[in-house]
């Protein structure tokens, strides 16, 4: 399994991610991390694009439609046991002492790392103060943006090249450098067929 370390043995002391997005970027983000043991909890006000969409150009896969990719990724973090909080939207996000304090309308939360995966809408990124670079939140190849800890990906930091395939990287991305974080050193993040039986169990389709 990922750098030889069972979710399990991780999940106990891990620091928490929320996620607020729930189309490519963030169920991606949410994957990597939930899958290698961080709580993880997504806010997905379901208003991605993916739903307008159908899937022929996204490699591995022949043919789907959005809505079918949507349901398949949801599955997947779902699986991994991230918390998915459908159809809470998050309005405010404020730094604490200690990581950061997500509000909605139902409550607030607690995370030490935050993952923004809000497409086209930037609004939150600008309330906590993150760079801009023509328009767009301003990140480096690990996603990170200006504020220490608060990462960006998809449509929030392109001004253009819209794409799943792109936007899974860019949540990817984020997240291994989180668990990089986390662990103290660089988290790579690979499998092997035996790690399917062994470590997952039912999680991994046969």
């Amino acid at each position: 399994m990922s750098d030889e370390t069972s979710a399990d043995e991780t999940e106990a002391d891990s620091p928490s991610v929320i996620v607020v997005g729930g189309g490519p970027a963030g169920l991606s983000a949410a994957l990597f991390t939930a899958k290698n043991g961080l709580e993880t909890t997504v806010f997905d006000a379901d208003g991605t694009w993916m739903h307008k969409a159908h899937l022929f150009n996204y490699l591995g896969i022949g043919s789907v439609g959005g809505s079918e990719f949507m349901s398949t990724a949801r599955q997947q973090v779902d699986d991994f046991g991230a918390e998915r909080r459908q159809d809470e939207e998050v309005t405010d996000i404020e730094r604490a002492d200690e990581g950061f304090v997500v509000e909605t309308d139902d409550g607030t939360y607690d995370a030490a790392y935050v993952v923004l995966a809000t497409g086209a809408n930037r609004d939150l990124a600008e309330e906590l103060g993150c760079a801009f670079a023509d328009d767009v939140v301003d990140v480096g190849v690990e996603m990170e943006t200006s504020v220490e800890d608060v990462y960006a990906t998809g449509a929030m930091v392109r001004t253009e090249e819209w794409q799943a395939a792109i936007s899974v990287g860019d949540g990817a991305a984020a997240a291994l450098n989180i668990l990089s974080k986390v662990r103290g050193e660089h988290f790579h993040d690979f499998d092997v067929p035996a790690d399917a039986e062994r470590v997952f169990g039912d999680v991994v389709a046969e």
